[in-house]
């Protein structure tokens, strides 16, 4: 070929190869670029995170008396038990026969039978006449007439009769002495330290607790299933004695199960009282104490203005409702997501309580629906409880169109 024709040709030979080497430079970019795009890891998308709004607090609003001391608790609820008037020991009165009560069981217990036969003796007889001269409760005590254990304890107890007291304590510990060494083992046993009882009837002035103590006091009295049962009766029928009715006239009224009632010179008007209830499908115990009272009708009115600020102060608080969003996910793709709470929390709270709620949620690339991806930790006061989280729809990971589309977003 002459020279003149290769010079024709060699543009397109040069074109040719240009292009050919064009086509293999993106042939293997292909390779390169697609598999790389397609299967580069995608970093995983973060939660915004949802605050949480803590419901509304309610204020305890209790009406106390001006005289006195006081105290009040609602059991179960921490820091719950509230006071007023003064912290020193007062004369309890015929608050002093719970202590008697539960002391004679704890040596001699009843089981919820009827316990053993008490043959009242001329000493028994004879106390009728010594609590009468002390303007004290007494009921019919014959020499020689036979009662229960636990009749004994139901006039002792319902009717407030001091004989039946005095009889039930020289029975179970054979004299005053014995019974008082008895009772300070007792009450050191159960940190009542603030009380000091010198005789079991309660007309002794001497006789002494804190408020606070007799709140405790009631507590070991309701825990005690037969006191309890006791305290709680109305009326009764006893052989020898006749219709014994409680001396609490709150029984009955405003959910009040007793406790006891207690009436000296010294002491003035005095009432260990409980009441159980239920609010919002919960059984509340409320154990309270006014001492110091000018009579019984008076005093009757101020606790029932009590508990009434007591009930008030029950709320149910509605923390979290199944299916709340705590956290949303959306993804570069466009994939969005929530993490919804996966159960309910709900729980009576008594007073001011604080209710506080912290997400923590994991990163996600790839996830069903349905998959957990967190935890919610729910404080309502000093009560801690976690609720998962989950996903409401799936994330899934990126297509290949927007893979190879979004170099920018992949690599």
């Amino acid at each position: 070929m002459s020279a003149a024709r290769r010079a024709s040709h060699r543009p397109h030979y040069v074109r040719r190869r240009i292009g050919f080497f064009s086509l293999l430079a993106l042939l293997v970019a292909a390779g390169v670029y697609f598999p790389a795009t397609l299967l580069a890891p995608i970093a995983p998308a973060s939660a915004v995170v949802t605050s949480f709004k803590a419901p509304a607090e309610t204020k305890l609003d209790l009406t106390f008396p001006s005289y006195g001391a006081t105290a009040v608790e609602a059991v179960g609820f921490d820091d719950s038990l509230k006071t007023s008037g003064d912290s020193k020991p007062r004369s309890i009165a015929s608050i002093s026969k719970i202590v008697t009560a539960l002391v004679v069981l704890d040596k001699k217990p009843l089981n919820g039978g009827n316990g053993p036969k008490i043959t009242f003796t001329a000493a028994d007889h004879a106390l009728y006449a010594t609590y009468l001269a002390q303007d004290g409760e007494v009921a019919q005590m014959d020499i020689g007439q036979t009662l229960t254990e636990r009749q004994v304890l139901q006039v002792a107890l319902i009717k407030s009769a001091n004989n039946y007291a005095g009889a039930l304590a020289n029975w179970a510990f054979g004299s005053n002495s014995a019974y008082v060494t008895a009772v300070k083992s007792w009450l050191g046993a159960h940190h009542l330290d603030d009380t000091t009882l010198v005789e079991p009837t309660g007309l002794n002035p001497n006789n002494r607790s804190t408020a606070t103590d007799l709140v405790s006091l009631g507590k070991l009295a309701l825990a005690n299933k037969d006191i309890s049962s006791i305290v709680a009766t109305k009326s009764i029928s006893v052989p020898g004695v006749g219709t014994v009715d409680n001396s609490n006239k709150l029984l009955g009224i405003d959910d009040v199960v007793g406790i006891k009632t207690g009436t000296l010179d010294q002491a003035g008007a005095c009432l260990l009282f409980a009441t159980k209830e239920d609010i919002d499908g919960h059984e509340v115990t409320v154990v309270g104490v006014m001492l110091g009272g000018k009579d019984h009708d008076s005093l009757d009115v101020d606790v029932q203005k009590l508990l009434a600020g007591v009930k008030a102060g029950f709320q149910t608080i509605d923390a979290v409702a199944k299916g709340d969003v705590y956290g949303t996910y959306a993804t570069k793709w466009g994939v969005t997501a929530h993490a919804q709470a996966t159960e309910s929390v709900s729980e009576l709270v008594y007073g001011d309580v604080t209710v506080t709620a912290a997400p923590k949620l994991q990163s996600v690339s790839k996830k069903a629906a349905g998959a957990k991806v967190g935890t919610l930790r729910v404080a309502i006061g000093s009560k801690k409880i976690t609720v998962p989280l989950a996903l409401d729809h799936a994330v899934t990971e990126p297509g290949a169109w927007w893979r190879i589309t979004n170099p920018s977003l992949v690599f």
